[in-house]
């Protein structure tokens, strides 16, 4: 006589994976090492703003000075600290960039090389804008050596330098990195490695600094639009701190919403190779 079978035990319900979440757990070692990770990227942020700022600054002084090209020379020691400066900027920026890849790997390869890619551009404007101030001194030289009081031969030359400078540093930088600080606030996001008011906050804060260029690249005159960058400079200081003294969130998660529109980013991005 046969014996019957024995019941099958009922199957636990498999847990749910969040959408596009991140692949594999984080041990030990991945929690310090993105606890360093942060640390780090933390820092990069505070040293790219702080350099860009008073680089910029330094630079700015001389060059908006009615006799720029006749006293340049005279005013190289301030350009060439500003110009040491803005390459500091360029590198911490990259810096950035290869620090966070992995991280927003781990949930869009395509957006984390979009990220990268569009960071290393902006340090690339960055570090060829430097040439023009020190372009500068040397033709602010050239004309003491020679022994004229009368800039006037090269002050077209000057000029045009100073905007090409401007071309850079007023659209191309901020257009590369407002494309990079879009990605990265929305993966941050969807993924809430930070709170998701940080990234609400970076958002917005790119949509002004966007509506801010435009609006100085049509031509309109703005009383006052550099608050308009205010919001995205504090949002990036308080970023910042915040990766220093708290970190990434370690098991993080993505909103329900967020694959569809993720999923056509990459497949966007993926379609331009």
């Amino acid at each position: 006589m046969m014996q019957p079978l024995p019941r099958r035990a009922a199957e636990e319900p498999r847990p749910q994976q969040p959408d596009l979440a991140p692949t594999g757990r984080i041990g030990t070692i991945g929690r310090t090492t993105e606890r360093r990770t942060a640390r780090i990227v933390g820092t990069l942020f505070l040293v790219a703003m702080v350099t860009s700022i008073v680089g910029g600054g330094l630079i700015e002084s001389v060059l908006k000075a009615p006799e720029y090209v006749r006293d340049a020379h005279e005013n190289g020691t301030v350009l060439a600290l500003g110009a040491v400066l803005e390459l500091i900027t360029a590198v911490s920026v990259v810096g950035i960039a290869v620090m966070m890849f992995p991280i927003l790997a781990r949930y869009s390869e395509n957006l984390a090389r979009a990220y990268v890619s569009y960071r290393v551009l902006e340090a690339a404007v960055v570090a060829v804008a430097v040439i023009t101030p020190l372009t500068i001194v040397t033709l602010s030289q050239n004309l003491s050596a020679g022994g004229s009081s009368d800039p006037s031969t090269l002050q077209p030359l000057g000029a045009a330098l100073v905007e090409l400078r401007g071309r850079m540093t007023g659209l191309l930088v901020p257009v590369f990195f407002s494309l990079g600080a879009v990605i990265l606030y929305w993966v941050l996001y969807q993924s809430r490695l930070v709170p998701r008011f940080i990234s609400v906050w970076g958002l917005i804060g790119v949509a002004l600094l966007i509506a801010y260029n435009l609006l100085e690249t049509f031509g309109a005159a703005i009383t006052g639009g550099l608050v308009l960058g205010l919001p995205i400079i504090l949002n990036e200081v308080f970023l910042a701190v915040w990766l220093i003294v708290r970190g990434f969130r370690l098991d993080p998660v993505v909103g329900v919403g967020g694959r569809k529109l993720n999923a056509t980013l990459n497949a966007a991005i993926g379609n331009t190779r």
